[in-house]
């Protein structure tokens, strides 16, 4: 089967498509024929060797899947890794059903962002009505759906960053109350006036580098800042823990992988997204859809950011 395995790490210039095996399901995994595949961008990290996890070669990227069982289920999957292919394996507790309402696209762009979302701000901020939440690349597969959620969720106040003025314009149809420049120079200014001169009660940031530590400096009393990324590829400068105690402000990691040991963790927030978009009330974001052999300027495309939404792959072209 055609499939994108890369056999040295690099930038997107290494992954070529590959004839190899078609995988075959054991004890507890269901095959599925791949209709598209989901692009995240920790791909980028793992075909560069820069992920959390370690990464072994040869390797077929893409961790999510929608396609068809062999007994003709339509399903989303989390497979780790192999998505990037006609056909993978997944472990059956992580293939859930896809209701007719939701596309495909919709279905990939909730199974992996929708679910960070949902607990970035639900598990690890604990956001309560009437707070005020600023979500970093607002246009961005989790950002875009973390701006409707918080609104959905009775967020007082929502706060996205963007890169361009188009992409700040579509985060306030999707129901942000604010949109401004993410470029990390004077953003704290920029948050504070987005807010009113007022400090900000939950930061969902994934730049790092200085857009974390002029996110810190954003936030107020009792204030939660969760980082789940480092787009920028850049550390923050560390804090110390005065600055925690001052104003008793919270700063938490999240990685979804942590889910992975319990499916429940998944399917919950997934049944609960699949019937918030099924009935109208959150809007996921496709945005491009690549052909196999296009795969590497998916990958440019989405580290240059001139990406909104989920990103998907059609292996059948």
């Amino acid at each position: 089967m055609r499939a994108i395995q890369i056999t040295e790490f690099g930038g997107p210039e290494v992954l070529k498509i590959s004839d190899v095996p078609t995988p075959v399901a054991g004890d507890g995994q269901v095959l599925i024929k791949v209709d598209r595949a989901g692009i995240n961008y920790a791909d980028t990290h793992q075909v560069e060797n820069s992920y959390l996890s370690k990464t072994e070669l040869p390797l077929i990227p893409g961790g999510e899947v929608v396609g068809h069982t062999e007994d003709g289920r339509r399903v989303v999957a989390l497979v780790g890794s192999g998505g990037y292919a006609e056909q993978t394996v997944a472990h059956a507790p992580y293939a859930w059903d896809v209701p007719e309402a939701v596309t495909d696209g919709q279905a990939l762009a909730l199974v992996l962002q929708g679910t960070t979302a949902w607990h970035l701000l639900k598990t690890s901020t604990h956001l309560q009505p009437g707070e005020t939440v600023l979500v970093h690349a607002g246009a961005g597969g989790v950002g875009s759906l973390a701006v409707q959620l918080a609104k959905l969720w009775g967020a007082g106040r929502v706060i996205a960053t963007a890169s361009t003025e188009e992409k700040r314009k579509q985060v306030l149809e999707l129901g942000a109350d604010a949109a401004i420049d993410g470029t990390p120079e004077g953003l704290k200014d920029r948050i504070l006036e987005a807010n009113g001169g007022k400090p900000v009660d939950i930061v969902l940031e994934m730049v790092g580098g200085q857009t974390f530590d002029e996110s810190f400096a954003a936030l107020g009393r009792f204030g939660r800042l969760v980082t789940f990324g480092a787009a920028s590829r850049q550390s923050a400068a560390p804090i110390d823990s005065s600055r925690l105690m001052k104003g008793s402000k919270t700063i938490a990691g999240f990685w979804l992988a942590d889910c992975f040991a319990n499916p429940q963790l998944l399917g919950g927030p997934l049944t609960e997204l699949f019937d918030l978009t099924a009935g109208g009330q959150l809007r996921p974001i496709v945005g491009g859809e690549y052909a196999l052999s296009d795969v590497a300027s998916a990958h440019e495309d989405m580290r240059a950011r001139r990406t909104v939404g989920k990103l998907l792959l059609d292996p059948t072209r």
